[in-house]
This record gives structure tokens, C-alpha cells and sequence, in this order.
């Protein structure tokens, strides 16, 4: 199973629609993900507070920025 990072926060409707995208494919791909809130963390607000949604790769730390489509995530995630 692939793990990913979604860098988001809360009412932000571009990770909304990046979450919509994750659970599309989750199943036929073999996804899972976790949600990390940015604005819990300083550092990590000054690392995505402009580039949110990010997804991120767990084990490689490979990152994929706004804007993406699902075809994005299909080549991020190799498949």
C-alpha cells in the first residue's frame, strides 16, 4: 500500500477537492493517506502555507504541489 501526506487546512477548498481526488483513486490504486494540519505547527506553515494541497510521498518525501488533476497523482504515485 502507498502512504501520502495531504498538507492541508481547514476551510480551504483546493484540499477539499485534492481529498475528492485521493478518495477517487484510493481503492483502485491501493492509497491510503493522512491528513496533516498545517496550522497546528509553525514550521510547517512556513514550509506550506502558500503551496497547500501538497501531497507527499511518506516513504520518499516526493512532492506534488497545487495545482494537480488526478492524472498528477496516477504519475506521482507511479501507477
Amino acid at each position: 500500500m502507498l502512504k501520502l501526506n495531504l498538507y492541508t487546512t481547514s476551510h480551504c477548498h483546493l484540499c477539499e477537492q485534492a481529498e475528492a481526488m485521493l478518495t477517487s483513486i484510493a481503492n483502485d490504486y491501493d492509497i491510503s493517506w493522512s491528513s496533516i494540519e498545517i496550522s497546528d505547527n509553525e514550521q510547517l506553515m512556513e514550509t506550506y502555507g502558500t503551496k497547500i494541497p501538497v501531497i507527499q510521498i511518506v516513504d520518499t518525501g516526493v512532492e506534488v504541489t497545487w495545482p494537480f488533476d488526478k492524472e498528477a497523482l496516477l504519475r506521482l504515485t507511479n501507477r
